[in-house]
């Protein structure tokens, strides 16, 4: 399958962009962001729609509809999109938009099925090199704020004592979420783009409690369902989204499932 240049593409993108949430998505998991990424999901398929209806790259109006919405969120305060009220809000109109921009550009199916499900498989030489720069500008932006953004996401009222600036980093780390949202969106979809962000974190934190060793396995548990997804969809030609995702929820249960038999054992003993 490496003879084609399609798998090339997709195994580089579809790698970086496995390392970049398995990173970043500790992080989503330590602060509890979890239904901000799902919510920035939803406003990026507004945001690509929006993008076709323009008729520009669809990775710009990923970034423009996300980054305002990192934006919006950081202003008004996390707390408020914590509120059960205030996201259906939010989900139902990004849906909405979606649907609009779409009915306006008379795009085919076969597009809309790709914005909302990914296409790993259908990324140009282009599409790759937009996805290193970007991947590799959160993965550095993640490197150099690793201390302020690990303090800050597990002792908060640590990091609100020794006076960092909490406000700064919210909003720059919502920042870093919406550019990871808009580059992942490329490969499992708007729909899908949740899951690879969150769930290999969450699968690891049922192995470890060291948080670097955290981002170590949740970047391996990404890397491999990526790979897994990959090589299945090629073989089979079902959708490469549908086995990242059953990779990724395997670990996430195993892991669980270790989590009680280490429990067990120790009580036990």
């Amino acid at each position: 399958m490496f003879y084609y240049d399609f798998m090339q593409h997709a195994f580089i993108a579809g790698t970086l962009i496995a390392i970049m949430c398995g990173a970043i998505g500790v992080f989503i998991i330590g602060r509890n962001l979890s239904f901000i990424a799902h919510t920035f999901s939803h406003i990026g398929f507004a945001g690509a729609s929006f993008a076709v209806f323009a008729g520009i790259d669809p990775l710009l109006g990923l970034l423009l509809f996300t980054l305002l919405g990192a934006l919006g969120v950081g202003q008004l305060g996390v707390k408020m999109f914590r509120r059960d009220a205030s996201v259906s809000v939010i989900l139902s109109l990004a849906l909405g938009l979606g649907i609009l921009f779409l009915s306006l550009s008379n795009v085919q199916a076969s597009f809309t099925k790709t914005i909302l499900f990914g296409s790993v498989v259908g990324i140009d030489l282009q599409d790759v090199w937009q996805i290193i720069i970007l991947s590799i500008f959160v993965l550095l932006a993640l490197a150099v704020s690793y201390r302020w953004l690990k303090f800050d996401s597990f002792d908060q009222l640590g990091a609100q004592s020794a006076g960092l600036p909490i406000r700064w980093i919210s909003i720059g780390f919502l920042l870093l979420m919406a550019v990871a949202v808009s580059v992942t969106v490329q490969i499992v979809g708007a729909l899908l783009v949740f899951a690879l962000m969150t769930i290999p974190a969450a699968a690891a934190r049922f192995y470890t409690q060291s948080i670097f060793g955290m981002i170590l396995l949740s970047v391996l548990i990404a890397v491999l369902g990526v790979w897994f997804g990959l090589i299945i969809g090629y073989y089979t030609n079902a959708p490469v989204s549908f086995f990242i995702v059953c990779f990724v929820a395997a670990a996430y249960f195993l892991g669980m499932l270790y989590h009680r038999f280490t429990e067990r054992r120790r009580i036990a003993a």
